[in-house]
Formats: structure tokens, C-alpha cells, sequence
């Protein structure tokens, strides 16, 4: 285990609380372990409304893929694993979403008072896909400053061991961001930890972690797609680092966003 080259001096920093929205033990499970699972975090009507919202975005993003040479752009390949981003930048729905309350409690819990979308994506898991998606840090893509932020896995559909959960190494977070390879599957940073826990969860449920929480997906091998909708959230004044391209703030306003503003509904204020 390396750390990123750019990961100097880190030091982790815990939610201190009192927290408003999650119990003791969840905000101690995020600081200590690097997750946890938040159930039932919707209702059924939800999840369809997002699920109806979003299903014509990936229809669009696999066609591309099948026309796409070799049928794959980047980490995502027609007919497996299809990413799309910004999707709060097409959908007042989605941008809706973005601002639940749920989202609203979390991240005024784990982050702060000011707080801002910083990225946002379906990512759908087709039947019969056998390779799994490799171990890797959110903030192993691109680095950001500070490194702490926050991943919200949505799970639109149940996310099972056997249809490609999340799994997470528990710990390895409070070192801060490490070192990343680039794979054909795409960037990892661990091969197989032995202390890696799954993840399952269920519809209208959210799998919680660090940025900085290793994690991967495994194969999909049932007959049905898994899907997923990630929503990531950062402090007020985050900076993005991308790979061989120049620093900036992460405050594009189409879909980087405020939440909260001393911590109040940014619309309210």
C-alpha cells in the first residue's frame, strides 16, 4: 500500500458532532470503518420516480457505447458496465433529488455546514458481467482538496453479493489517498485484502462512504441489471486536481452546486 504522491501530511477528521441527522454509532462506524449501510433512506414511489428519471439517460449512454469503437469509452463497455454523469444537469428531477433532505442530513453530519454536489452518476451493472469493478479510492480518479468527501450509493434496485454490491476494506481511509494504477478495468490502488466486507444493499437504501474508503463491485452473474445512482457531496471551497490538466475550484454551477449554507437549505438563504 503507497500513498498518492500528492497525499502529504494527511490526517483524518472525524465527525465531532452532535449530530442532527445520523445516529452515534453510524457517524462512529464512517469515522472508524469507512462506511456504512443507511436503510430504507427512501420509499418505494422515490426510488421509481429517480428510476424513471434515469433509465432514458443510460438507455442514451448505451447506445453511444454500441456505437463507440470496440464498444467502450473510458471504464464503461456496452452491454456490462455503463457510467453517465451530470445528470442533475438534464433533470429537474434528478436535480430535485440531489437536494433531499436525506442528503441534506448526511452531509451536514459528515461534512459541515457548507457543503456542495460535487459529482453525480447512474451507474448500471448489466446481467452477466463477469468482471468485477477494481479496487479503488473516489479520490484516486481525481484528487481533491481537501481529500475528505462524501459517497452516497444509492441503490435503485437490491445490490447483492451475487449482482455486484459494493465491498469495502475497513480503516485503510484514515491514510488519506494511495497511490493508483491504471488497469484495463480501470484505476486500483489494492489487489485482494483479505479484511474486505461486503456492502449489500437494498433498494431505497444508501451505501455511505469516505472518498477515501477503498471500494469495488463485484461480477454481475444473475439475469437482471443492477442499479445504482451515486451522488457525491464536498466541503465549500473543494479544489479538483485532474490528471495532466491545470487545478479548479469545484464550483461548476451546472452540477457542482451548494446544499448547505451555514448549514441551511442553500435556497433558503
Amino acid at each position: 500500500m503507497r500513498l498518492h504522491p500528492d497525499n502529504v501530511d494527511f490526517v483524518w477528521n472525524p465527525p465531532t458532532g452532535p449530530f442532527e441527522f445520523l445516529t452515534d454509532g453510524l457517524a462512529q462506524a464512517y469515522s472508524e470503518v469507512g462506511g456504512f449501510v443507511l436503510e430504507n433512506a427512501f420509499d418505494a414511489g422515490e426510488i421509481d420516480a429517480v428510476m424513471a428519471a434515469i433509465d432514458p439517460l443510460e438507455a442514451e449512454a448505451e447506445a453511444a457505447l454500441e456505437r463507440a469503437d470496440s464498444g467502450r469509452v473510458g471504464i464503461a463497455r456496452a452491454g456490462e458496465i455503463v457510467f453517465s454523469p451530470h445528470l442533475v444537469a438534464r433533470s429537474p428531477e434528478l436535480l430535485a433529488f440531489s437536494r433531499h433532505p436525506v442528503f441534506r442530513g448526511l452531509t451536514g453530519d459528515l461534512i459541515g455546514p457548507d457543503v456542495r454536489l460535487y459529482w453525480d452518476q447512474l451507474v448500471y451493472k448489466k446481467p452477466g458481467t463477469k468482471a468485477e469493478f477494481p479496487w479503488h479510492q473516489d479520490n484516486g480518479y481525481t484528487f481533491v482538496t481537501p481529500q475528505q468527501y462524501l459517497t452516497c450509493w444509492v441503490a435503485l434496485t437490491d445490490a447483492t453479493i451475487e449482482n455486484g454490491c459494493p465491498w469495502i476494506v475497513p480503516g485503510v481511509h484514515r491514510h488519506g489517498t494511495l497511490s493508483h494504477r491504471w488497469t484495463d478495468l480501470g484505476f486500483q490502488c489494492l489487489d485482494s485484502p483479505a479484511t474486505a466486507v461486503p456492502l449489500e444493499v437494498r433498494a431505497g437504501s444508501i451505501a455511505v462512504f469516505s472518498s477515501l474508503t477503498p471500494h469495488r463491485t463485484g461480477p454481475n452473474l444473475t439475469g437482471e441489471t443492477r442499479k445504482s445512482y451515486i451522488l457525491q457531496y464536498a466541503p465549500e471551497g473543494a479544489v479538483m486536481h485532474p490528471r495532466g490538466g491545470p487545478s479548479r475550484a469545484a464550483d461548476d454551477p451546472n452540477w457542482q452546486y451548494s446544499i448547505l449554507l451555514g448549514g441551511r437549505a442553500a435556497e433558503e438563504t
